[in-house]
Formats: C-alpha cells, structure tokens, sequence
C-alpha cells in the first residue's frame, strides 16, 4: 500500500511502542497523529522515566507498562521496536505468534512518507558520511533532513516530509533488523568489521542485518559499495541494485568512485570520469576519511548532484564532533576526541590516522569483543595506555600479550586526561578512543566526548 493508505490504517490500530528513547517517543507521537490506538512499554523503573513524557502520555490517553509487560500480547496488532529492543525477546516472539507485526521505527517512518531515501549503513563511517551525504544534498539545493542513528528521529522528519524532500539517514544494525519494505532509492555500506556481537552473536548475524539496507531494492536503484573490504562486498549477493563500488586501492572497471594518485574521481554509467577533488584539499583526516569521502561523492553523483557541486562541498567539510576531533593543544601536545570509536576497527582507524606519538585513552563497555587486533597496533604509534571502565581487565590482557607494558588504569575521566598530560611531551598527541561503548559509565558516546573536551579544558585552563 502507498503511504496515504498505511496511515489511513492506522486508525484504531492497538500499537506497542517498545522502548522510550528518542525514537519510542518519536514514534509514539506520529501514531496518535492518525489515530492508533497506542500503549507505551519502557523495561525502566516508573522512577526513571521523564516525568514530563509520563504526563504527555496520560494527556494523550496512552496507557504505559514501565518497569513490566502488559498481560495480554494477543491485544496488540502491531509492534513498534525502539532500535535497542533485542527482537528476541520472549514477549515480542509472543506478540509476533499471535498475529502482531514487529517492525521498528525506521520502517514506520519509510512507510508513512513519500519521501525519498538515502540510507548509510557499516560498521565504521557512518556519522561522518552522512552528514557529509547531507550538507553535498543541501549545497545542491535540495530539501534535505538528516535523520537516522546520527540522532534525530527518521519519523520526526517523515511525517511532513514531501515527494520533493530526501532523507539522508544513518541507519544501524539494531534498525535495519526490524525492516521488511524499506527500500531507499540509493544506499551504502561502507565496510564490515566485528560489532555488536553481543547482540548478534554471530558476524554472519551482523552482516544479514547490514545487508537488508539493500535488501528491497530494484535495479533502477544503486547501491555504494566498499570495494576494498571483502566482507562488505559479499553482501552484495543479496541486492538487486546497480553495484557502484568506491576504493582506495583500484580504479573499478565500471562505474565507481576511485583515487587516481590524489585526485577523487567518480566514474559515471556509460564510463566518463568526473574529478571531484583532491585529497590534499579534504579537511579531514586519514585514509578512513578518504573511503568516507568517496562514498559520499559516489551516493551524491548517483543521486543526480554535479560533480562541481560535489567536490566544493566536499573540500569544504569540517567532520563531525567526537570523531578524531581536535579539541586543544597544551604545552604542544595535541588532544584529540574519538569517542565515536566504540569498537575496536575504530580505534585502530584513529591510532592510524595519527600514526605515531600517541597516548590512548581506551576502555568501557567492550560488546563482547576481541581486543587482539587493538593491542597487536599498540607497539610504534602509542607511547602510553591509559585505560578506564568496566573492560580494561580484558584490554590491558590483550596488550600485554602482544608485548605491550606502558599501561596506567584510572577510575575517571579526570584522572585519564591528568595521567595523559603528566606522560605528555611536545609533538605527542592524546586520543581517546575507548573502543568501547558508553554504557558502563555515561549515557552515550557524545556525554563521554563532552566530558573528555571539558577535562581537556580545564587542565589547559589551569596550565
């Protein structure tokens, strides 16, 4: 059904909304637009949930099971899944037995517009590209929303959206796990590392989940692909859509995006080249940046923008907050925020994006990860470890196995930034880069990159 019917559907449709994060609520608030019949679900304590939502909900007449489930599963038609809501839970196997449609947020907000899609999807990158994706959209003059696992809620955004807008949307595993019609006219993965795995137990899991970004697409459709990583490329069996592959390392045979010694270069369908810049012009660093770039240039090529258009908004890009971040210089130390780098791949990105000289500062929630590859890049770019959270045991094991001995364990914030600082000598350069998740200690990556800049600030305030 088109998207005026679906919302037609949804009068007095009981709906669960799980989970009242920024999606939930999000979600929850579009539903009562056309009439469903909603009912709020939270594992949180009634205690821990915002009391101002608590009484948007009763206002609006939606009846909330926080810290419990409601009794009767059979009630409900549909499920809405906030992006952290494990699909396996034995009430939403329940739910899904007795009738009710499981699907998330993400796919609740592709039905209910006409809007079109740019989805961006992998392991690492995804932030960084798609704001970038975003602000080439906006150069060209384009109605252009930026939604998605970056931050603002994809229904948000969906439900005023018209045929003429796009939405340029970060999606995640956790998201595309609860699609079923999502179909953007032209998606990207951007590569394929281990993540999550405490929640997908297995990489093949992950990769099913990554690849359904491009699952529904047809072959008036495209798809960026990173032609350098094998595991990203394998995915490719499963999309029907026109395969435009970016590298690093080889120029494609057919259409494409590619480095040509420093230059950037899109290669179109009936094999013409269009040069979008240089690399010397890119404001941000590192070869990751440089894949990053590239998809960027190949969606926006692909998406009808010139590559004039292109390149200047390209060369213009500043990068993202808590993403390799320069955020201070103290007695010719550099301090840098990755807080973004939440598993292993990332870090090892930033150790080599700034390649030699560096005190790590790494640690939290590890995600049931193998920190191997992490510790085995230690030796000749980090000259110090500083680890903090409920993982650096598993961390500190790691880089001692691979001969690696210049560890210091701190209990806060502060202390990692001062011990950083004491081991500091000109020319060197602090990074954070937990790779780790948040949730052991702050709320997400962004509090613990604030947190980190402020520390910073501080120390550089009383030098």
């Amino acid at each position: 059904m088109d998207y005026t019917e679906f919302r037609n559907s949804l009068r007095n449709r009981k709906v669960l909304v799980v989970g009242m994060g920024r999606s939930g609520k999000a979600a929850i608030d579009v539903l009562l637009r056309f009439g469903a019949d909603v009912t709020a679900q939270d594992a949180s304590d009634p205690s821990k949930i915002d009391t101002a939502l608590t009484e948007h909900l009763g206002k609006e007449g939606v009846q909330t099971y926080f810290g419990r489930l409601p009794e009767d599963m059979s009630a409900f038609d549909m499920l809405v899944l906030s992006p952290g809501v494990p699909v396996d839970l034995p009430f939403i196997r329940e739910a899904a037995d007795s009738g009710a449609e499981i699907i998330g947020e993400l796919e609740l907000a592709y039905r209910i517009t006409p809007a079109r899609f740019a989805a961006i999807t992998g392991t690492n990158g995804k932030t960084t590209t798609t704001t970038l994706v975003g602000d080439i959209f906006r150069a060209a003059g384009r109605k252009t929303a930026v939604v998605g696992n970056i931050g603002n809620p994809v229904v948000t955004e969906a439900v005023n959206a018209g045929e003429d807008e796009w939405l340029v949307t970060e999606v995640s595993s956790f998201q595309l796990e609860t699609t079923k019609e999502f179909r953007p006219f032209i998606s990207a993965i951007l590569n394929l590392t281990p993540d999550h795995l405490n929640r997908h137990k297995t990489m093949e899991a992950y990769g099913n989940a990554k690849a359904r970004v491009t699952a529904m697409q047809s072959e008036d459709e495209f798809l960026v692909i990173n032609g350098d990583d094998p595991a990203a490329m394998a995915l490719t069996a499963k999309s029907k859509a026109v395969l435009i592959p970016f590298s690093r390392k080889s120029v494609p045979e057919g259409p494409g995006a590619y480095l040509d010694g420093t230059g950037i270069y899109v290669r179109d369908l009936s094999g013409c080249e269009h040069y979008i810049c240089d690399t010397g012009d890119l404001r941000i660093i590192g070869d990751h940046n440089i894949e990053n770039a590239l998809a960027a240039a190949a969606m926006c090529f692909f998406a009808g923008i010139d590559a004039e258009t292109i390149g200047t908004a390209v060369k213009e890009f500043p990068g993202v907050d808590h993403r390799i971040e320069f955020c201070g210089n103290m007695n010719g130390v550099d301090f840098y925020n990755d807080s973004k780098g939440t598993n292993v791949d990332a870090s090892v990105i930033a150790i080599k994006a700034l390649r030699n000289n560096i005190i790590l500062i790494a640690g939290g929630d590890g995600k049931s990860q193998d920190f191997t590859e992490l510790a085995e890049h230690l030796p000749g770019a980090v000259t110090a470890l500083i680890l903090l959270g409920r993982d650096a045991p598993i961390i500190e094991e790691a880089a001692r196995k691979a001969g690696f001995t210049e560890i210091y364990n701190c209990s806060t914030m502060e202390e990692c930034v001062r011990t950083a600082a004491d081991k500091a000598r000109p020319g060197d350069k602090v990074l954070l880069s937990p790779g780790c998740a948040s949730w052991d200690m702050y709320t997400s990556y962004e509090v613990r990159g604030r947190h980190f800049k402020q520390c910073v600030k501080d120390i550089i305030d009383m030098a």
